[in-house]
């Protein structure tokens, strides 16, 4: 059974032979793997190829995305670049738009992704007409997916590569306003300004629906991604969440399951008031369910709750704690994690033993192979005991 064909049952709720492991390797380690800075990954290397390279070295399964997005032909963009000094590079960029031009900057560090130091939206009257134009001009029906069944085809069976959708509209919203996450919290708590969003939120679910519709239509990709940023209880919050975010993604679900497909939602930090919502929702598979202090499913009696919360119906992937146990623990601390995961799915095909989010380049390569490995040995007792009268997975564990 190939590492893709492990992470699809599991998002389907068929048993295969032994429990999928993934851990969550994005951006970090394989730069370092590969012996690249981050600007250099970032600019020069196939995101898909550099995951695949990370799976197959460490033998685990896993996911990916590549990147979807329709030409816009409303928006001319233009871009310089200037090194700040040798580890530091900065990106400014113009878009120019029938409502006007728009202006965002954003730097790099060799040991660091991009971030950004300008946001296109500063004043909304005389930007968001423009951003519009940007973020909508577009048409999904336009987009080329000939690169996406390239990378489709060169990953093959070695991990699980999606389709990249975007982000849930907060996200979507406040990542182009100049002040970022607190500047969109005081937009969205504006009564004034709550008809537009409206607007932008129907506009903004009408357009991934058609996205995956295309996607759907044009490619044979199983799973599409939903990411985020500052859309979680953490940050966000339940009860904003529930009213601009779980619509776009119900969305999103619906239609992929119209078309026989798989919807992946990334949601990190605090998750536990909002379990529920995934299954409401149709989500297939959900990470990183994240242990304290970055997020609150803390252990074995959370795990188990949990469990009973998505109801056989959503998979869960992830609970291996990134800095306190992969970072800074011992190959012990990582085995105790994963037993935990598995004891609490025990009997329950919808379970991915994956990290709490990103795994860090500092990370010691020991520790994540004795994630990976307790896993797969864990993993296969367990797939193996899918019998009625056996007994819980710690009764087989020395």
């Amino acid at each position: 059974m190939t590492p893709k064909r492990r992470m699809l049952n599991a998002y389907r709720g068929v048993f295969s032979d032994r429990v999928a492991v993934a851990p969550e390797f994005w951006y970090y380690y394989p730069a370092k793997l590969l012996g690249v800075d981050m600007i250099e990954f970032a600019r020069n290397v196939p995101f898909h190829l550099a995951l695949k390279t990370t799976f197959e070295t460490f033998e685990s399964e896993g996911w990916g995305v590549v990147f979807a997005g329709p030409p816009n032909d409303q928006v001319t963009s233009t871009s310089e670049e200037r090194w700040i000094d040798d580890n530091t590079l900065e990106t400014r960029c113009i878009h120019k738009t029938p409502y006007g031009e728009l202006t965002s900057a954003s730097r790099a560090q060799r040991d660091e992704p991009a971030w950004s130091l300008e946001r296109p939206v500063k004043d909304l009257n005389r930007d968001l007409l423009a951003w519009e134009a940007m973020a909508f001009g577009g048409s999904p029906e336009a987009i080329d997916v000939s690169p996406l069944l390239k990378a489709r085809e060169e990953v093959g069976e070695s991990y699980l590569l999606e389709v990249w959708l975007g982000v849930p509209f907060f996200d979507f919203f406040a990542n182009a306003r100049e002040g970022g996450f607190e500047t969109g919290i005081y937009d969205f708590l504006n009564p004034d300004f709550e008809p537009t969003l409206e607007r932008l939120q129907s506009t903004y679910i009408e357009r991934l629906v058609r996205l995956v519709n295309v996607l759907c239509e044009k490619t044979p990709f199983e799973s599409f991604c939903i990411g985020c940023a500052w859309s979680c209880n953490s940050l966000l919050g339940p009860k904003l969440w529930r009213r601009w975010d779980k619509p776009v993604i119900r969305g999103v679900a619906d239609e992929a399951h119209r078309h026989g497909r798989l919807l992946h939602v990334h949601f990190h930090g605090a998750c536990m008031d909002t379990v529920a919502d995934f299954t409401e929702i149709g989500i297939d598979c959900v990470c990183p369910f994240e242990r304290p202090p970055g997020g609150d499913v803390k252990g074995l009696d959370d795990l188990r709750l949990v469990e009973r919360r998505l109801r056989g119906c959503t998979t869960m992937n992830g609970n291996v704690h990134t800095v306190k146990t992969l970072i800074r623990g011992t190959a012990n601390d990582a085995r105790q994690e994963v037993a935990e995961i598995l004891e609490a799915f025990h009997d329950n095909p919808r379970v991915i033993v994956g990290t709490g989010d990103q795994v860090g380049r500092e990370t010691p390569e020991e520790n994540l192979h004795a994630m990976i490995k307790e896993a797969k040995r864990l993993g296969e007792l367990d797939h193996r005991q899918q019998q009625p009268g056996s007994g819980p997975l710690s009764s087989a564990m020395p």
